[in-house]
């Protein structure tokens, strides 16, 4: 097998939607030869207009680089792409830049390597208009071998972070983050919720709220920190008392059109440990590993 040069220039784009096309135009502004393709050709008009060259068909963009950025929509999108490939792609590097789950990513490595190339699978947690610029921040993970060989390319569409070599890695990155925000804004939303339905000001709680988050921002080390060396200690409260709140919660948000939040499963994990004598300890002995069997 012959290896692709690591300063070839070509790249090809599969997708030509909001972020393709934002990663098309910034690789021509880099000085790539960018290849395009789309099912629809009328959307890859303005790209080729503006010195892409247009494929004729997937093939044809896929063997045209030694880089193919996948930039679609969803996995069906991916899957249905991969699935019509029946070439020896060996030498190249296959980049998955969609919102997917683990499995898909995984699956989507598999078929990859069967066609003899190396995959890369990317967490997009940027809006077009940013791609390219100092704020743009795209997780990959995969071969390291691969994202070496043409990091010079993803640094141009924003600052590149290797999470991990299993393809999975950004994908679980990717999601868990946005859990985070999703957690957190549907937190907030089901308690101003709550509020205005028992006739509280719901201004003057969103103060008090607000200094609510900023705890738990500010006690993101010390819990990362619990976690890592399993230790638990009470803080502010323990896990006897924890229960307790929690119970009076579950109460609290029953019939809530935005649901409970998940507490009931909470309240039994802390029963759970509060029988097996850890009733002591602090809330993040909630996630404590698993033991083997």
């Amino acid at each position: 097998m012959v290896e692709i040069e690591k300063s070839a220039a070509r790249v090809a784009v599969i997708g030509t939607g909001a972020i393709g096309s934002a990663v098309v135009r910034r690789l021509l502004d880099g000085g790539h030869e960018v290849t395009v393709y789309n099912r629809t050709r009328s959307r890859a008009a303005r790209l080729v207009a503006a010195g892409a060259l247009r494929a004729r068909s997937l093939r044809e963009a896929v063997l045209s680089s030694p880089l193919v950025l996948l930039t679609l929509k969803d996995y069906a999108a991916v899957q249905q792409c991969l699935a019509h490939l029946d070439v020896d792609l060996s030498g190249r590097t296959i980049v998955g830049m969609y919102t997917g789950t683990a499995g898909e990513a995984r699956q989507a490595a598999e078929r990859v390597a069967s066609l003899g190339a190396r995959y890369v699978g990317a967490g997009i947690q940027v809006s077009p208009e940013v791609i390219g610029t100092d704020t743009a921040t795209i997780l990959y993970s995969g071969s390291r071998h691969a994202f070496e060989q043409h990091e010079s390319v993803f640094e141009l569409l924003g600052r590149p972070r290797l999470v991990g070599e299993a393809p999975e890695a950004a994908a679980v990155w990717d999601l868990a983050l946005f859990g985070v925000w999703y957690d957190a804004q549907l937190g907030l939303l089901r308690a101003l919720d709550t509020v205005r339905e028992a006739g509280i000001d719901v201004e003057e709680f969103a103060r008090t709220a607000n200094t609510q988050l900023d705890h738990v921002v500010a006690a993101v080390p010390a819990t990362v920190s619990e976690m890592l060396h399993a230790s638990y200690p009470a803080g502010p409260a323990n896990l006897t008392e924890h229960l307790a709140v929690v119970r009076h919660l579950v109460e609290l948000r029953a019939g809530g059109r935005l649901g409970d939040g998940g507490l009931p499963e909470v309240a039994a994990r802390i029963e759970a440990l509060i029988a097996a004598g850890r009733g002591t300890e602090g809330l993040t002995a909630i996630v404590g590993r698993r033991s083997a069997g």
